[in-house]
């Protein structure tokens, strides 16, 4: 997959797109990208993604910016996995904002982009003060050249498939309901790095995940299926917070305990899939209720687990 950070000045050949921030890239956004490169092989073009960075209410609104569900890395990597063979990163800065939507049609999806086939939601908005709609979008494409089409929203058991749906599912603790709308346990990756090593000290050594959301959509205590740490995905307990019972910083950390493994992890970059809320953080009066509140914590996590992966999968 060819990722242009920014979008370049001439096109790298015409392409089939679709323009979002496909952030969490839920099971909306698949839908549309099956579509896209569906369409992109009728025409033998290569698929495309338009998005941005950094979201465009991080530019305006950055106090009431949404929480992101995916990182930069993370979006990559799930937009490769649904076959998309490029992506446009276009810097969303003041001067990309105040783009007219016919400049933003013209310029950039015709003749920077080179687009012959373009997607977008029924909701899509483009150009300074949001002033094109879909409907623009495909008077434009007859003007400059490619065909426009929009699509509908994607409901999951009667509910739009949408980030700020899946956002609020996750702030609700309710995993099962995320994994639903997402077609997935929702995920953060990230490296291993070192940490003040204290779960080692209480005997619960755990692997102190690098985060790159700055306020993840989800915080407490969980279990999780970890991948990257074996061959074969294993239980975690995690805490994603504060650690307020032993750090006053403020700063959000993810620890994952894995119970059946010892080793080694330092610099490995896993993959931590939520499947379930067992608690909210809590602060606790000193070191030793804490480690009977984290025993309490990978006994549940067991049970939950072992039920998990003795269900038959869809």
């Amino acid at each position: 997959m060819q990722v242009f950070r920014g979008v370049p000045f001439h096109q790298a050949g015409p392409c089939a797109l679709t323009i979002g921030n496909f952030d969490g890239l839920h099971r909306g956004h698949r839908a549309m990208l099956d579509r896209l490169v569906a369409e992109a092989r009728r025409a033998n073009l290569p698929p495309a993604v338009l998005t941005f960075e950094p979201h465009p209410r991080e530019l305006f609104t950055p106090d009431a910016a949404p929480a992101r569900l995916s990182s930069l890395r993370e979006k990559l990597e799930l937009l490769r996995d649904a076959g998309i063979a490029r992506v446009y990163l276009a810097h969303f800065n003041r001067g990309f904002a105040s783009l007219s939507a016919e400049a933003f049609a013209g310029e950039i999806v015709a003749r920077q982009i080179g687009a012959r086939y373009v997607l977008v939601g029924d909701d899509f908005r483009f150009g300074k003060g949001r002033a094109g709609d879909n409907r623009l979008l495909a008077t434009y494409g007859q003007q400059f050249g490619y065909l426009a089409e929009a699509m509908p929203e994607i409901a999951v058991d009667g509910r739009r498939a949408s980030s700020t749906a899946v956002r609020e599912a996750l702030g609700s603790g309710d995993l099962a309901l995320a994994e639903q709308l997402l077609g997935r346990p929702y995920r953060i990756s990230g490296r291993v790095v070192h940490g003040a090593k204290l779960g080692r000290q209480i005997g619960f050594p755990t692997a102190n995940i690098q985060v790159k959301h700055n306020r993840p959509p989800l915080t407490g205590i969980f279990v999780t299926e970890v991948h990257g740490a074996a061959d074969r995905p294993l239980l975690g307990a995690a805490s994603l917070g504060k650690r307020p019972t032993v750090d006053d910083s403020g700063r959000i950390a993810l620890e994952v305990y894995l119970p059946d493994f010892s080793g080694d992890l330092y610099g490995r970059h896993l993959q931590v899939d939520f499947l379930h809320k067992l608690r909210d953080e809590a602060k606790y009066d000193g070191l030793e209720p804490l480690i009977a509140q984290i025993k309490l914590d990978v006994e549940n996590a067991r049970a939950f687990y072992r039920e998990r992966i003795s269900l038959p999968r869809p």
